[in-house]
């Protein structure tokens, strides 16, 4: 197969984007191709960001030693105009995936990493369907203008990608004869959510429920059919919201109409948007789809991200119990910190005796065990300097402690006081870790002076992608 200028730019075109989609969307996200344009041509590797080093015996296994790739594909002459034959997927550890054949090429499997954060994988393998259809398009097309186009489509299919994974997964419950217009609810839960009432942003739950199903619900009350508050008046929602702040109770609609307020369980395929001011959650039943904040939806759960943490304890040495009990406590503080939206910090300190710091000791140290205590020594993060862990006994010795430290090279002049104290602290006292919460809901851990959460920087993707080596060649290591 000839790769001529018309086929590079296709694939750089829907690389980018859906890498720049999916960064909006899910924060810093790499994205990687497998294809064959022909049956019987070579499967080539798209990988300019190196997703894929490191699964290299997986793929032997799945592509060459076994041909599990191919299980379940039909023919391609039996793949219809507007077909798409879904393929099995990889199962890569730390990506999603999906591909399958579609017209004009033979086979693609799509790849983007997989955020610890996420909601739910359903968006994001939307969102690699799109691409997969799109570059099937593009490389059929001979219209150069719609090569340009496809990156900006590509970039703007949130909502698009979350609206195909609702009614995708709503399919399997209530089947394709749906009254609820997802498009619609979507478009109506941004506005509301954009909307302020008295200064304030919305809070409560907006179910929305298949109107044959809204018998089933326990009203609390109900609205005259000629008085129903319409949805998409976004300012008349907003205010009706207030009727639930704060509570169990819900706010219910068909897609179309306010109905009334209920309590109690909604039915099979249901969508709820829990409204929380600035930011907001959207649900199928109970699983959890999307955020929303800012007038876009976005990928993140909103819940702190501790996973470096929990892989950095690994390497002090606590036993397991140990190990676990701190990590609870330190997730549960940094939870309500999040919650409250306040910024603090906690020095985890791994030393015997611990090290001596400046600010209130207390004279029997508090173990970190049950509610009442650890709501205590949430509320004591709220004063001015960092809490005092002990690593081993799981204890809280001191509050409002100073982070002191010489001035070094690796500070980060775009963050706060705090977080430059606590690198410049562990810097001096690289064996103690530091937990960072911001006010604005990041969270970082510290050690040696380095923050360890902060994303990794990868190789910028090229301009125009050189000709993709064959998978062969890949898994030879030849770039």
């Amino acid at each position: 197969m000839s790769l001529d200028r018309h086929h590079l730019v296709s694939l750089h075109n829907v690389l980018e984007g859906l890498r720049l989609g999916l960064c909006e969307f899910s924060g810093p996200t790499r994205v990687a191709l497998i294809y064959a344009q022909g049956p019987g041509e070579p499967l080539r590797v798209v990988d300019p960001q190196h997703l894929l080093r490191g699964h290299e015996p997986r793929l032997k296994e799945y592509y060459q030693d076994t041909g599990e790739w191919l299980e379940g594909l039909p023919d391609p002459e039996h793949v219809g105009f507007f077909d798409q034959a879904k393929a099995k997927r990889v199962g890569l550890a730390g990506t999603v995936s999906l591909g399958g054949r579609a017209p004009g090429v033979a086979y693609q499997m799509w790849f983007a990493d997989q955020h610890v954060d996420l909601c739910s994988p359903g968006p994001t393998r939307r969102w690699l369907e799109l691409a997969l259809l799109q570059l099937s398009h593009n490389l059929a097309s001979k219209d150069l203008l719609a090569l340009d186009a496809s990156v900006h489509m590509l970039q703007e299919m949130a909502s698009h990608a979350v609206h195909d994974s609702i009614v995708d997964e709503r399919a399997h419950t209530v089947g394709p004869d749906t009254r609820l217009r997802v498009y619609n609810i979507l478009a109506s839960i941004m506005q509301i959510s954009k909307t302020p009432e008295e200064g304030a942003w919305a809070r409560g739950h907006l179910a929305f429920v298949e109107p044959a199903r809204l018998s089933r619900l326990h009203y609390l009350l109900r609205f005259p059919k000629a008085e129903r508050p319409r949805l998409d008046n976004s300012k008349h929602v907003r205010k009706m919201l207030q009727t639930v702040e704060r509570s169990r109770r819900l706010l219910v609609s068909d897609g179309e109409h306010i109905i009334g307020i209920a309590a109690g369980e909604l039915p099979p395929a249901s969508l709820c948007a829990l409204f929380n001011g600035r930011h907001g959650l959207l649900y199928l039943d109970d699983q959890l789809v999307c955020s929303f904040s800012d007038g876009a939806f976005q990928s993140t759960n909103r819940k702190p991200n501790l996973v470096i943490l929990e892989e950095a304890l690994l390497e002090w040495p606590l036993d397991p119990a140990q190990r676990d009990a701190l990590f609870g406590s330190v997730s549960r503080i940094v939870a309500a910190a999040g919650e409250q939206k306040y910024g603090c910090a906690l020095i985890i300190d791994p030393y015997t005796p611990l090290l001596p710091l400046s600010g209130h000791t207390l004279e029997t140290p508090l173990h970190l065990e049950g509610d009442e205590r650890l709501t205590l020594a949430a509320a004591l993060a709220k004063v001015d300097g960092a809490l005092h862990l002990s690593a081993a006994q799981n204890q809280l010795h001191g509050f409002a402690c100073l982070m002191d430290g010489a001035s070094f090279p690796g500070e980060d002049r775009s963050r706060g006081a705090r977080y430059n104290s606590a690198l410049r602290f562990t810097h001096s006292h690289p064996e103690l870790m530091v937990v960072v919460v911001s006010s604005d809901r990041p969270v970082s851990v510290i050690q040696k002076g380095a923050d360890l959460s902060r994303p990794p920087v990868w190789l910028p993707v090229p301009s125009l992608l050189h000709p993709p080596p064959t998978l062969e060649h890949w898994l030879e290591g030849q770039p």
